[in-house]
């Protein structure tokens, strides 16, 4: 347990100060790094929580294809190094996010988050991909029917449900190769627009 509590504490830090760095640091470029080391740090939260299907997702999709996209926007703008000149809207916007802040932090604290009854946690616990955990309708029989999963048609088919191992699994060469259609199609297109 406490090797989970150093990790965790050790994400948010990592996490948090990389957040402070995009929102403060001028240069947009070292910016977007930052960005990138958020999005690795919140996979990492994932992983915490048992959720590596997301993690991977996180990785893939957000460190990966949406960092890159924001990279190649980068490099096609003038003045990186300056960033954006101090406006009229910067008063207003450091007002309506400090709001935005203190809301949500009213909301965080004001929320009771013990939301699920015994009969919830076990349908949730049912319905878990099996890319974590795999259900047998010999053995989780019994769960499955006091999560609600009466029928065998419904116990077989969330015993089947796991969707993380067939996109990492069975249709791994798809899932890549779209991804690979996309940033190609992503590329040619900043190709097309970059002025001569």
């Amino acid at each position: 347990m406490l090797f989970q509590d150093v990790v965790f504490w050790f994400l948010a830090v990592l996490v948090v100060g990389g957040a402070l760095g995009v929102v403060l640091i001028p240069d947009l470029f070292r910016a977007a790094l930052l960005l990138v080391l958020v999005f690795v740090g919140v996979a990492g939260f994932f992983v915490l929580m048992s959720a590596e299907f997301l993690a991977v997702v996180q990785v893939l999709i957000y460190a990966g294809a949406v960092s890159i996209l924001i990279i190649f926007g980068i490099m096609l703008t003038r003045d990186v190094q300056r960033g954006n000149l101090p406006n009229r809207w910067q008063i207003p916007a450091v007002l309506f996010s400090s709001l935005l802040l203190a809301s949500m932090v009213v909301v965080a604290v004001g929320t009771n988050w013990e939301l699920f009854s015994e009969a919830d946690e076990s349908r949730a616990g049912a319905v878990h991909t099996s890319g974590v955990r795999t259900l047998s309708l010999e053995t989780d029989r019994a769960a499955l029917e006091r999560a609600g999963f009466s029928s065998p048609e419904e116990q077989r088919a969330v015993q089947e449900a796991g969707l993380a191992d067939l996109l990492i699994g069975k249709f791994v060469l798809p899932f890549e190769g779209v991804s690979l259609l996309l940033l190609a199609a992503v590329i040619g297109a900043l190709v097309l627009v970059r002025p001569r």
